[in-house]
């Protein structure tokens, strides 16, 4: 047989052996954890159990003094009732004062372990309830508990029927259970008392064991019959009142934490959670107190000596005992137990003493024998043998299965978390019966007579507090809180239990995660996970089949149609498994599952809305209040600035940065509503609001990513009222309060900003911003009890006026930026603040360009004065005033590219500035002004800025290609401006034609032609464009200059070159056939010109040729203009009505026509020439074949030439077509056979 002595939490300290004694914990410490598993094998079965101390409040353990024989126990030895240092604190308890448990015993218990309730303990009850349940099968006296399931946790309670219905002749509660038991269970109910026997038997075990730790063995001097008289009475005194019932639990006027509370073996609590992650009441302040020092009156004290968890197979249990336990020489443990001789050991006692040992881990038992009062003998017996005892023979295996069915039984039937379960076996029945109070007595007129109902509330508060607060639960656990909570508000009376219910409310809001990544949204199965420890309140137990056990609600006549289940036969206990297969507990309180973000914010707020509406019902009216008492000094709130906490003045640079919002009402710092700062209620309806303002910013933030931007002003607006009334009940604002003010304004921003730009759906914004539920006026309702709620309502208004919107978009960001600035929230939130900058800096921008194009569509009005309006000048200073700080805030966060981006658009401003100035003057004097060229010249500088800002191409070739391109068209069109309109009136030609020539190289430089983007063709024109101008700038220079021939010939070679870039580049170009014909047409004018200064006919011939291939080169212009006028011809009939010039987009019939005309007169001109010199060279010299063949082929293009321009009925096409056919004549007859680049 294995030794059954654990070297767990009652094994001695070193040296207690020697000292003859064994101590147990002292008081509030927690079990070793080096307790040991102990296996008992008891007549061949294994029964495992194992018990740790988790609580003791008993003395160190003393050895018990053997009496001597022939010791009279009738006498009272001298201590009899006396205080002893050998009881310690817990009084004449230790001793076995056998005083019933209180109703409420193992809720006393449950709340000194919160930690274990509703989640490793299956059963939290009184030893004594314990032995009761497992001696049914062999007790024929009556049972009676009151059952509570708390998660997957039964509390059991002594019910003591007598004791109640005692109760309910004198106060007239409980008449509906008292008419209820003599209707079905016991029609001639009486109060039966207790016989002279009892009290005798008492009297004898307490005198034997105050002889025992009195240590002579003697008896002492009978004390005086006074003395005796009052400890009788003290003795019934105990044993009535222990059992006394409280009045249905009333919440206490005053309500403030038991401090004499403990929470022996748990974790420590973390009081914060109650409050939210963001708590404006100081820590120890935050968990909101439900006892006072009533709670010990009303029964739910924990008054056991020992809180021991014991582990019975596989049953864990959180017990209470008093059994006093001795320790002594060879003995260190034993149980004390005083027996009469003449009455043989029975089963019910063996059971009785085996269970005891085994729930205090007692490993010996020491029974003294007595006869008529008088010591016989002592005998000591090993715990593992009193199983085996003669006349006390009982299976340990029996027992064990015992606990297991009758523990499956309770938690298969009793689902229904809050509801009063009771277990009743009348006395020699052998039926048990269970009934569900709760429900009986909701049938009745007030439900709330049930006086189970504020404990187990409460109980249910407090383990949905105590799983919240734990740090190493996660989601999984959300579910079995719900139920908790759940269950709890829907015990409690609104009217009588407002803070509790308002609690309980704010912890359901706190069960949603309103900041959830939505990317969570899709696996909140962890949810459902291990959540099987509750049941929801909808839940209906299945019916079971016969074969696996019969306690179901028969059809039977004779049986009992209230009671949820019944056990036909007590027998049926000791079957192994007999309610075990087919009763597991089925998961029902699984977390809803929220499909969307505004379908969790509106459980939040239908729970926030819950939770006001507690508060507020318990707010006192004015007229209730009771007038103040004149000798009663009024305490003024005054605070050292050296003592507070948080940043120093911060409500007052609240203050002001509120009243420089013209936020600020006067004398709004207070509440409304008459709430005491301070109070319960100003705690949790500052907490309350908070929350509803964090979940209306969700809500607003959600719209907000749908484009419902009327909806998202609204409930924004909704938030920020929250929020302004949370600042006006607020007394230590908090800087992580602040850090959501400004969140809410950069939303409100956001908001105001995408209102700006979707003004095409206003009137839909518009109707959704009016619409507004039932629920969010309630909570309105609520919030203007304590405040006006327009902090802000300058942000959420909806303007129809594009301007104002954009104003009051940048003014949220200010004020955002500003809370940011003085609450020291920029260091601890830099991504946020990062935000707010960019969101200023890019609202800013918006203005910026808003007013700058009002000032463009001005200039564009501005027909007849050529002046620049003052209304103008002023939009051009609100715009850069505007870039200006936007450039400053990217700056200030190192953002180069939107900067950069600023930086651009401001050019773009000076630009519009310097158009506003060409209008000036006559157009046909006009000259390029300085003013024009002041503003040209700042543009490029702010151009320049924004590429230095950008440092290189890699950062954003996009913004990079963006700059240099608006770049290269101001240079393009300073240079293209000096050209056209050139200010020969303050300048030399020469100085004009250099800054020219210089802006259009700037301008070529910026301009990228190689890289391939959908910018390309665009470069190209332009710098196809510019060759071209240079060209004809150069070959203009050519024709007016007379003199410095070095400088004629650079023009040359420049005219030459340009022509020559531009003629290829325009090449490249599908689209720019007439400007490729120009391009070529001034490169044979060039030619000519050329050609007037040549003197021998070589050196004419050679530039003929060269213009001519120059003209055989133009193929390509004419292949493009035909391909357009092809695609033109075959376009539907329908479309002729439009006049031919508009016809195709891209092409200009006036000018193709124009430029035609001017190359068939130059082909003409330059064929007649050629013909001319190739005859007159043929009469001096010998002919020459090649000669030959290019005068032939001249001669026949010409002639056909002179033919076709004759005829002036010949259509565009066919005109296009001559001179392509000629063309390919020309080039194929070597005509052209000079090629000159």
């Amino acid at each position: 047989m294995a030794d059954s002595k654990e070297a767990g939490a009652e094994a001695p300290p070193a040296g207690a052996a020697a000292r003859g004694g064994l101590s147990l914990l002292s008081q509030g410490e927690s079990e070793d954890p080096s307790a040991q598993e102990s296996a008992l094998f008891l007549g061949g079965n294994e029964v495992k159990s194992r018990a740790v101390v988790k609580y003791s409040s008993a003395p160190p353990r003393t050895a018990f003094a053997r009496l001597e024989e022939k010791t009279d126990l009738k006498l009272p030895p001298a201590n009899w009732l006396r205080e002893s240092a050998k009881l310690g604190p817990a009084g004449t308890t230790i001793l076995g004062n056998s005083r019933k448990s209180k109703p409420f015993s193992s809720f006393g218990m449950a709340y000194d372990f919160i930690d274990s309730v509703g989640n490793d303990v299956d059963v939290v009850s009184d030893s004594e309830n314990i032995k009761k349940l497992l001696k049914i099968p062999y007790s024929k006296s009556h049972v009676s508990m009151a059952v509570h399931r708390i998660g997957r946790t039964l509390l059991l309670d002594e019910l003591d029927i007598q004791e109640l219905f005692m109760r309910s002749s004198q106060t007239g509660d409980w008449t509906w259970l008292k008419e209820f038991y003599q209707r079905l269970i016991d029609q001639k109910w009486q109060r039966k008392k207790k016989s002279k026997e009892h009290w005798y038997q008492k009297a004898i075990l307490s005198k034997f064991l105050y002889y025992s730790i009195n240590g002579d063995g003697a008896a002492q001097p009978v004390p005086s019959a006074t003395e005796q008289q009052e400890s009788s009475s003290s003795d019934q005194t105990n044993d009535s009142d222990g059992a006394s019932w409280p009045a249905p639990f009333e919440m206490p006027s005053s309500v403030s934490e038991d401090p004499s509370a403990s929470s022996q073996g748990s974790e420590p609590l973390e009081p914060s959670y109650i409050v939210g992650h963001v708590a404006s009441a100081p820590k120890e302040q935050n968990l909101t107190p439900l006892f006072n020092d009533g709670e010990n009156s009303q029964g739910l004290k924990n008054d056991f000596v020992r809180n021991i968890l014991w582990t019975f197979e596989d049953i864990h249990m959180l017990v209470g005992s008093n059994m006093p336990i001795f320790g002594g020489g060879r003995y260190p443990a034993v149980s004390l137990r005083l027996r009469d001789n003449n009455k043989p050991i029975n089963v019910l006692t063996g059971i009785d003493y085996w269970l005891d040992n085994l729930i205090c881990n007692v490993p010996e038992l020491v029974m003294c024998f007595h006869v008529n009062g008088i010591v016989q003998k002592y005998e000591m017996i090993k715990t593992e043998e009193i199983p085996n005892l003669e006349n006390s023979n009982f299976s340990t295996k029996v027992i064990k299965d015992i606990a297991q069915n009758i523990l499956s039984f309770l938690k298969s039937n009793c689902t229904k978390e809050g509801h009063t379960y009771w277990l009743f076996k009348a006395s020699g029945s052998d039926i048990v019966k269970l009934y569900d109070l709760t429900t009986l007595c909701e049938e009745t007129e007030d439900k709330y007579q049930n006086p189970f109902t504020m404990p187990v509330a409460i109980l249910l508060y407090k383990v949905a507090c105590n799983m919240m607060m734990k740090k190493n639960q996660n989601k999984k656990h959300y579910g079995t809180v719900r139920t908790l909570l759940l269950n709890c508000v829907k015990l409690l009376d609104k009217s009588r239990h407002p803070q509790i219910i308002a609690s309980a409310n704010y912890m359901l809001s706190e069960l949603f995660q309103l900041d959830e990544p939505k990317k969570e949204e899709s696996s909140e199965s962890p949810l459902n996970e291990n959540s099987d420890e509750s049941y929801s309140e909808e839940e209906e137990e299945m019916p079971d089949s016969d074969e696996n056990g019969s306690y179901s609600t028969s059809s039977d006549p004779s049986d009992d149609n209230k009671a949820v289940a019944i056990i036909k036969s007590v027998g049926e206990l000791s079957v192994p498994e007999k309610y075990k297969s087919i009763h597991q507990i089925r998961p029902s309180c699984a977390f809803p599952v929220c499909h969307d973000t505004e379908e969790r914010c509106r459980l939040v707020l239908s729970y926030v809305l819950e939770g006001l509406k507690s508060v507020d019902s318990s707010i006192k009216k004015e007229s209730d209040l009771p007038a103040a008492d004149p000798n009663t000094p009024i305490p003024l709130k005054y605070e050292d600035e050296s003592t507070r906490g948080g940043p120093e003045g911060l409500e007052k640079q609240m203050a002001l940065f509120l009243d420089k919002m013209g936020s600020l009402q006067k004398g709004n710092y207070s509440s409304q509503s008459g709430m005491i700062p301070g109070s319960w209620q100003h705690k949790m309806k500052l907490q309350l609001i908070l929350k509803s303002s964090k979940a209306y910013y969700v809500l607003s933030d959600a719209a907000m990513s749908l484009q419902k931007y009327g909806r998202a002003l609204r409930y924004i607006k909704l938030a920020l009222q929250s929020h302004d009334t949370y600042c006006c009940l607020c007394t230590n604002m908090l800087s992580e309060v602040l850090l959501f003010l400004s969140q809410y304004l950069t939303l409100c921003g956001d908001i105001q900003l995408m209102l700006a730009q979707n003004a095409s759906n206003r009137a839909a914004h518009l109707e959704e911003f009016n619409y507004q539920t039932k629920e969010d006026q309630e909570i309105l309702h609520s919030l203007h009890r304590e405040s006006s709620c327009q902090g802000f309502a300058w942000a959420t208004d909806l303007s129809t006026d594009l301007e104002s919107q954009l104003s009051v978009s940048c003014k949220c960001y200010e004020a955002a930026n500003e809370i940011l600035q003085f609450s020291d929230l920029k260091s601890q939130n830099p991504e946020h603040y990062v935000q707010v900058l960019k969101r200023m800096g890019n609202i800013r921008n918006e203005i910026g360009v808003f007013y700058m194009n009002q000032a463009a569509a001005l200039q564009s009005e501005r027909l007849v004065s050529k002046t620049v309006s003052t209304a103008e000048q002023q939009l051009w200073k609100k715009s850069f005033s505007c870039f200006e700080k936007g450039i400053h805030n990217f700056e200030s966060i190192d953002d180069a590219t939107n900067a950069a981006l600023l930086l651009c658009n401001t050019g773009r401003l000076m630009r519009i500035c310097a158009q506003a100035h060409c209008g000036a003057g006559d157009e046909f004097k006009r000259e390029f002004s300085p003013e024009e060229g002041l503003y040209y010249n700042k543009a490029v500088d702010y151009y320049l800025k924004a590429l230095r800002s950008l440092g290189t191409r890699d950062i954003h070739p996009a913004v990079w290609d963006s700059v240099n391109w608006e770049l290269s068209t101001t240079y393009f069109t300073m240079a293209t401006l000096q050209q056209d309109y050139a200010p020969l009136s303050r300048k030399a030609q020469e100085q004009i034609e250099k800054e020219v020539s210089e802006a259009m190289m700037k301008s070529l430089k910026y301009c990228d032609v190689d890289s391939v983007s959908a910018r390309q063709p665009l470069c190209q024109y332009r710098a196809a464009t510019i060759h071209h101008r240079l060209a004809s700038m150069y070959h203009s220079c050519l024709r007016n200059q007379v003199g410095d021939e070095q400088l004629r010939k650079q023009h040359r070679v420049l005219a030459d070159l340009h022509y020559s870039k531009a003629g290829k580049l325009f090449q490249l170009l599908k689209d720019a056939p007439c400007e490729l014909l120009r391009v070529q047409l001034e490169r044979v004018a060039f030619a000519e010109f050329q050609m007037t200064s040549q003197n021998s006919n070589v050196g004419k011939l050679k530039t003929l040729s060269g213009a001519l291939d120059i003209m055989v080169r133009t193929k390509h212009a004419f292949q493009l203009i035909r391909k357009e006028l092809v695609e033109e011809f075959e376009q539907p009939k329908s479309e002729e009505t439009a006049p031919a010039a508009d016809s195709s987009p891209s092409l200009n019939r006036e000018e193709v026509t124009k430029l035609l005309s001017i190359f068939e007169s130059r082909l003409s001109f330059l064929l007649l020439q050629s013909i001319k010199l190739l005859s007159s060279t043929k009469k001096k010299t010998s002919s020459i074949l090649d000669e030959d063949i290019v005068l032939k082929t001249n001669k026949q293009v010409y002639s056909q030439l002179l033919r076709a321009t004759a005829n002036k009925n010949a259509s565009l096409l066919e005109r296009v077509d001559l001179l392509i056919h000629l063309l390919d004549q020309l080039a194929r007859g070597g005509g052209s056979s000079a090629v000159v680049q």
